[in-house]
């Protein structure tokens, strides 16, 4: 199944489970103007078709006690094979790692990066560079969360 082949209810369908992924077949239909049983097999069909890839809660930082959030532009020493899965494999393993993107441009990877305070964002930075595969590092502090996941905060 391509991008082509949805039809305006698939694309309602994904645009409502975006935004609020516990809505049920009975709600869905409401909002498509499709029978339950139908919205349900579309449901279905598109997570087979890997056009969903799994459904999440977003969490309060402040629940969590995790409340600065900074985007790390990491850049390389080297893109050695095995130097670089070294470091894919330290950001695997690294909790207050939430999100990470190979990227173009001046760093090699951006990480968004979730920790309680400054000192512990500093103790990350630290961890980060005694991998001994970071050439520089660029953190910026969100100060803001305006809009996360296409939703509006």
């Amino acid at each position: 199944m391509s991008n082509d082949q949805l039809d305006h209810h698939d694309v309602k369908i994904l645009t409502l489970l975006q935004e609020n992924g516990r809505l049920t077949s009975q709600e869905l239909s409401e909002l498509v103007g499709l029978s339950a049983s139908q919205c349900s097999r579309r449901r279905i069909h598109l997570e087979q078709h890997q056009f969903i890839l799994g459904y999440q809660a977003r969490l309060a930082p402040a629940a969590l006690k995790q409340e600065v959030v900074a985007m790390v532009e990491v850049k390389l020493l080297s893109h050695e094979e095995d130097k670089a899965q070294r470091f894919l494999d330290y950001i695997h393993q690294e909790p207050a790692i939430f999100d990470a993107y190979k990227t173009t441009g001046d760093g090699d990877y951006s990480l968004r990066c979730v920790v309680s305070d400054l000192p512990n964002l500093n103790e990350l930075i630290n961890r980060i560079f005694n991998t001994k595969l970071i050439a520089h590092i660029k953190t910026s502090v969100v100060l803001d969360r305006v809009k996360e996941n296409g939703i509006a905060i």
